[in-house]
């Protein structure tokens, strides 16, 4: 589905248009998101998941255009299942190219409908637009980890250890574009999982809303309102890019007890930007093999309980191989995460 909403020229945001219906506390979320009601460059492509289902939201500034004299800027809204931002940015770009043509909200349904039913919409000032051009792996891989290294270093094994034993975190930073950027990177520390659904890379704190967290699986949240340190019960793990810290919630410090496993992990991803030909994949690659090469080993120590082989750990089995105790209760906690607990 999508809608629009327009700030006219005496600075009133209104919903204008939408295809089909939403509901009112949708539009709400929606349109305190919208940067007609900010103080952010119209510009700005965003994006986020509430309710289990994805936002995006382009923004243009069309002040004094002949097709659309009372209208200052607009937004248009996509509702969708799927994560995937550069998709939507390019679909985004040829409907508001159509709108802002025609000044007529039925020449953007004519492609949205065409890409519903056909996968693709054509225009002959527009170009051609092709679902088949954006897979969801292209839209995963467009991190930012080397970036995430550099800033964090050795602390980035905190950031690692929270995601693989699916911990909340909660990263902050003003800035709404590079909080998008720096929280998409996130889960493609735990590549082999492949889930991108457990982020919220844009959230207000708002009650709606950080009531829809509840229960919705959601392990990963953006946020632009620094008041979010205070709260606690929300995160395991707290990251301020602007400050370039790293805080632990204290119900949360024995799960991030570190040891020679951790350091050698850490000592892995630092070495994997070194050098500075490494490409963004080349870095996902190399701690994609280590996180695999641990619960492997991990697997090793459970035992076989039925046909599809995977292994039942206990804490006994654990205290059993005689290890450290940050890394068996690091491998426990692991072996939560990957559904390997005895029950």
């Amino acid at each position: 589905m999508f809608e629009k909403a327009e700030k006219d020229t005496n600075a009133d945001v209104l919903w204008t248009w939408s295809y089909p219906e939403v509901t009112p506390d949708w539009q709400e979320v929606l349109l305190y998101k919208s940067p007609l009601n900010s103080d952010n460059p119209y510009s700005q492509f965003i994006y986020g998941q509430h309710n289990r289902q994805w936002f995006y939201i382009a923004t243009q500034e069309v002040d004094n255009h002949p097709t659309l004299t009372k209208v200052k800027a607009f937004s248009l809204v996509l509702l969708c299942k799927d994560f995937n931002p550069e998709k939507y940015i390019a679909l985004c770009q040829i409907l508001c190219n159509a709108y802002v043509k025609t000044g007529r909200p039925s020449s953007m349904l004519g492609s949205y409908l065409s890409v519903l039913t056909k996968g693709s919409c054509a225009s002959e000032n527009n170009g051609t637009f092709l679902v088949k051009d954006f897979d969801v792996r292209k839209a995963y891989a467009e991190s930012n980890l080397r970036d995430l290294i550099e800033m964090f270093g050795m602390e980035t094994i905190l950031i690692y250890t929270a995601m693989l034993l699916k911990r909340k975190v909660a990263v902050y930073h003003s800035n709404v574009q590079d909080l998008l950027a720096f929280t998409r990177s996130l889960p493609a520390l735990v590549w082999h999982r492949q889930n991108w659904s457990i982020m919220s890379p844009y959230v207000h704190l708002k009650a709606q809303e950080l009531e829809s967290l509840n229960g919705n699986s959601i392990l990963l949240m953006g946020f632009t309102d620094a008041d979010v340190e205070s709260h606690t019960e929300l995160y395991d793990l707290y990251v301020n890019l602007p400050a370039n810290e790293i805080t632990l919630a204290t119900h949360a410090k024995q799960i991030f007890g570190m040891g020679k496993l951790h350091k050698d992990i850490a000592q892995l991803m630092v070495q994997c930007i070194e050098e500075e030909e490494t490409t963004e994949q080349q870095v996902i690659k190399e701690i994609s093999v280590k996180t695999k090469e641990l619960i492997n080993n991990l697997k090793s120590l459970g035992e076989v309980v039925d046909e599809d082989d995977t292994p039942s750990i206990s804490m006994d089995i654990l205290k059993g191989k005689n290890l450290p105790p940050a890394t068996q209760n690091f491998l426990y906690n692991l072996a939560a995460a990957e559904g390997f607990l005895q029950l």
